[in-house]
């Protein structure tokens, strides 16, 4: 009984280690696949002519915003479109969902103030940015 009881638990001490790493290395649940999605931001057609200074503090935040979301890699692009017709703003994002992706566009200060209305839709690029 006593070479049984040092065999297992010899037994045990020399497999423990690999069948801790083998739980360890278990997969995990894969993560969504990360889509693009085109956020369209449209205000007033005269907002660039009429702009009033809250407006202009609001859009300072919507800028902070947009650079934060840059700077994690979330925001792929985004800026102004001059069109006669009136101005709007364009910003590409990576979410994994299309409800992730107007989470991001309804947090924009610019849209929570009622500045901007918001369109969002996926997007396939076909030349992405190069990464530096």
């Amino acid at each position: 009984m006593k070479n049984l009881s040092r065999f297992l638990l010899a037994a045990l001490l020399f497999a423990a280690p690999a069948l801790l790493a083998q739980s360890a290395a278990a997969p995990a649940t894969p993560a969504p696949a990360m889509k693009s999605w085109f956020i369209r931001l449209v205000p007033r057609p005269t907002f660039l002519k009429d702009i009033t200074e809250n407006e202009k503090k609001v859009m300072e935040q919507h800028f902070v915003y947009l650079k934060g979301l840059f700077d994690k890699g979330i925001c792929v692009f985004g800026r102004s479109v001059l069109d006669p017709k009136g101005v709007f703003g364009v910003v590409v994002v990576r979410a994994a969902t299309e409800e992730e992706a107007r989470a991001l566009a309804a947090a924009d200060p610019s849209v929570k103030a009622g500045i901007n209305k918001m369109d969002v839709a996926e997007m396939r690029i076909a030349f992405p940015p190069k990464t530096q």
